[in-house]
């Protein structure tokens, strides 16, 4: 919806309009106060029928309010369709650059944070939070689908969180594309806010050479272990080339962000590897940020 909105756009050149949303709990509330540390003018909680009355003033201000992030709590039909509607009418009036954030974390994330917190769930004041969890999805499933960006908080501690939206939104006002390779473990489950997951248990696994399974592919023993196999340098042939394909295509359709995840069965060795590469390989563009992170390399440390 948004990207159709926004292609072929020159953002450098035009005021930027957020929208925060999500599962409760998920770090809204550090997300708005990551954009604030950006020099976002933030309002917190605001009903989805005003924000056309936000984008009058920002187009009022003539630049002096260029930067304005919204946080929206959608727990119902009739909410979604008020922000639909108002997006639809800050496309056909003004000249903002729109993106909607969305936040979200696994149930059994949500519950833990939920008793931690010793918080009521609000749309399960009198029971379980795992039940309003579940309804709050459900009302929130079209959202989410409508998304620019979908960040999942599950495994993330608050000041990694910060990193990601600092890093996300401070190439904004530019044409470059983000470009996030992440490593991950299957048996720990998928990453929720990937865009392209390629997996490479196929690969020879050095768990089962007992000089290398302490270590990750970030060793270079382990990183020549990997890459030596014809099995592998062939997969990185193909994988190279449907990337450099796909990324400007992405950008072509107004895209800003791609998360590439590359899973292994534990998400230390084989998958760590490649996305090293990955990095290197694609880091070398001048049109792209490339990012490398490893999300489960350390699960099995101790």
């Amino acid at each position: 919806m948004l990207e159709a909105a926004n292609r072929g756009s020159n953002t450098s050149s035009m005021a930027t309009l957020i929208i925060i949303t999500g599962m409760s709990g998920a770090g809204k509330t550090l997300a708005v106060q990551s954009l604030e540390d950006l020099g976002f003018f933030c309002v917190d909680n605001l009903p989805p029928v005003l924000i056309p009355k936000f984008a009058e003033l920002i187009d009022q201000s003539k630049g002096k309010i260029g930067k304005v992030a919204l946080v929206i709590d959608l727990r119902g039909r009739e909410f979604f369709t008020a922000l639909s509607e108002s997006l639809n009418y800050i496309k056909d009036h003004f000249t903002i650059h729109c993106e909607i954030l969305f936040l979200d974390a696994t149930d059994s994330v949500l519950v833990q944070r939920y008793k931690e917190s010793r918080r009521r769930h609000p749309l399960a004041p009198e029971g379980m939070p795992l039940d309003g969890i579940r309804l709050e999805r459900k009302m929130l499933d079209e959202l989410k689908n409508s998304a620019t960006q979908v960040i999942d908080t599950s495994n993330m501690k608050p000041v990694r969180l910060k990193e990601k939206i600092i890093s996300r939104f401070t190439h904004l006002e530019s044409s470059t594309l983000s470009v996030n390779i992440t490593s991950f473990g299957f048996k720990y489950g998928i990453p929720i806010d990937a865009d392209l997951v390629f997996d490479v248990r196929f690969l020879p696994n050095p768990h089962y050479v007992e000089q290398l399974r302490p270590n990750t592919g970030q060793n270079s023993d382990v990183y020549e272990y990997v890459m030596k196999w014809p099995e592998t340098q062939a997969f990185l042939t193909k994988l190279l080339d449907m990337l450099h394909f796909l990324i400007p295509q992405y950008r072509k359709e107004g895209k800003s962000q791609v998360i590439i995840g590359i899973g292994c069965t534990g998400g230390k060795h084989r998958s760590v590897a490649i996305a090293e590469y990955l990095g290197k390989m694609l880091g070398v563009s001048e049109t792209e940020t490339v990012s490398v992170s490893h999300r489960d390399s350390d699960r099995d440390r101790h």
